[in-house]
């Protein structure tokens, strides 16, 4: 017994293009070279699509200013996470002294 082949279904609203490109790197239907509707990029050696984001594995260059906004805003995160645990265990040390021990 054989199986026939599926008829593919047609919609009537169909034109065609792809709204979500569901080709994702890291899915059991992943095809490398599938096609795409992004444009090539002529820069590109392999002329891959314009979409592959850090496919050339090319390291990201930042400005003096850049790296700097950049470690900036790394300081100031750690510094408000700290500030958040350093208030939760004095706001615990101030509930043991006033609540908890008397």
């Amino acid at each position: 017994m054989s199986k026939k082949p599926r008829k593919k279904k047609e919609y009537d609203d169909d034109d065609g293009r792809t709204i979500a490109n569901m080709n994702v790197e890291g899915m059991p239907w992943y095809q490398k070279r599938a096609h795409d509707d992004t444009p090539a990029d002529p820069q590109s050696p392999a002329g891959e699509g314009a979409g592959d984001a850090g496919a050339d594995n090319q390291p990201i260059t930042l400005t003096k200013t850049e790296g700097r906004a950049m470690m900036r805003g790394v300081l100031l995160a750690a510094f408000l996470v700290g500030a958040v645990f350093f208030g939760a265990i004095a706001l615990f040390i101030l509930f043991c002294i006033y609540v908890w021990f008397r």
